[in-house]
Parts: C-alpha cells; structure tokens; sequence
C-alpha cells in the first residue's frame, strides 16, 4: 500500500512535518477536549478556554469523561455486532480508549480512520498511532463540513472497503456545526455513502436544562477555530433519520448501554448520544 493510502504522504503527515505556522492566539475543540480530560496535548490558549467552561460548569471534566466513556461502549457494541472497520471524524486527539483500542480488542483486524480538520491534531495523532499498521490505519485531514472530502479521499478508500459495512463516529463532533450549516444535511450525505449494515454513533452537547450556565460554558469557544452549538433532544434523534436507533435510542450518554448499573446523577451530563444502523 502507497502511502497516500494510508494517510502518511508528502502532506502534513509526512515523517518529520511540522506546522509552518501554529496560530496559538485561537484555542482548538478538540485541543480544549484534551485539556477537560486531563491530556497534555494542548497550548496555553486551549487550558484558557478550558477554564473559562470549567468556571461556568465545574462538571464539564466529567461531561467528556463520560462522553469518551459513551464512544467506548458503542464501538464495543458495533464490534461485538460483527462491523470491523471504522470511520472516527472529529477524532481530536487519540488518547487510550481511542476507537481503535477498543475496536481492536474486540476484532483485531479492525480497520480504523481517524479524520479531523486541524493538521496539529493530525500530527499529535501520527505520533500517537506511530506503531497502527499502516494497512489498518489512516490518519486524515478532512472538513466534516465537506463530506465528499472525507468519503473520497483516497487514504479513506485505501483503508476501508465501502462495500462493506462501516461505522462512523461523530461523538462530540455535530455541536460544532452551526444551524446554517446544516448538520442534518451532512449526516445524511455521509448515510447515504454507506453500504446497508453500517451504522452512525452519534453524541451531542445539550443545555442540560440549564440554558444561562450553558451559554456562560460555551464562551469558552468564543475565540476558537469553532463555536459550540447545543440542540435538544428532538433535534439530536432527528440527526438520525433513515436509520434504526439501536436501543435505547437517544439518551443521556450515560445511560445508553452502561457497563452496570448509570450513574444517578445521570442528568447532570449534558450529551445526549445513540447508535443507528442503515438497513
């Protein structure tokens, strides 16, 4: 396999590339998830949006925890339910419990694509997956925003077999797609991509109820490459029209299929999340 197929050109992913120019006066998302799960893969102007939600809700850390918790437990299932390969975009940075951890210690054939729009994740991300084969591994910088640009780039293709059944993950990713972005549009664009038998996970911030403290949160966004957009729970389900949620639908993040009894605090975490299969 070239390496266009797997993702590690001449292009930001080439061995030894670094970023011409890293703006450090704009945080990142997925730097700033980072930081709320206790990561090092972050610069001062990421721990200062970071603190900004953390002022306004001190449970945000555990929020992404359980969030990251939620992505571990629906690859599990979707691997347990016989898909092996996976497409993660809007990966952030991969830490432990990464989609292909646990894809891999379910089927350790899975093959794995990891997609986000900042090349400085990119690159954190090479390093991270330095030891993946490269024939079941892709790294890739794509816009979610642009689907065709992650369903036909050629390391996506070099990877996965789209006449297979794929999963796609957009955990923590759809927040941050503005109204007249249309994330519906892109959700449904990426379904009708994939073979029957696939499925899309799905998780998504919400107001918690909270509307005040939330929007006190979501300053910590103000002044990064994205914004954070929450929706509510009719609009979160509707990202999933044309597939079959997989029960218990869409739910608080920690109540879809935990590992023991949920938390009682359950409704202090403000992501709801499910799983849909194309049929």
């Amino acid at each position: 396999m070239d390496d266009t197929a797997t993702g590690l050109g001449d292009g930001p992913l080439a061995p030894g590339w670094t970023p011409p120019e890293i703006d450090t006066t704009k945080a990142h998302p997925a730097r700033i998830y980072d930081c709320l799960l206790g990561g090092k893969d972050h610069f001062d102007v990421d721990r200062q949006a970071a603190e900004v939600v953390l002022k306004a809700l001190p449970s945000a850390r555990e929020m992404v925890q359980e969030n990251r918790a939620f992505l571990g437990r629906a690859v599990r299932h979707l691997a347990e339910a016989g898909i092996t390969q996976f497409l993660d975009i809007g990966t952030g940075i991969p830490g432990p419990g990464n989609t292909g951890d646990v894809a891999r210690s379910v089927r350790p054939d899975a093959r794995v694509v990891y997609v986000d729009y900042d090349p400085v994740v990119a690159v954190h991300s090479r390093a991270l997956l330095a030891g993946a084969d490269p024939a079941l591994t892709a790294i890739v910088v794509a816009d979610v925003r642009e689907p065709a640009s992650v369903l036909d780039n050629p390391a996506v293709r070099g990877v996965l077999d789209f006449d297979r059944p794929i999963a796609v993950l957009m955990v923590a990713l759809l927040h941050f797609i503005k109204p007249e972005e249309d994330a519906p549009g892109i959700v449904a664009a990426i379904g009708e991509a994939l073979p029957p038998g696939s499925a899309v996970v799905i998780s998504h911030g919400t107001d918690g109820g909270d509307p005040e403290t939330s929007a006190e949160a979501r300053k910590g966004w103000d002044n990064a490459t994205s914004q954070f957009t929450v929706r509510d729970r009719e609009s979160i389900t509707a990202l999933f029209d044309g597939l079959e949620l997989v029960p218990p639908g869409v739910v608080n993040v920690p109540l879809w299929r935990p590992d023991g009894a949920a938390r009682e605090d359950w409704a202090g975490i403000w992501f709801d999340g499910g799983v849909g299969f194309k049929r």
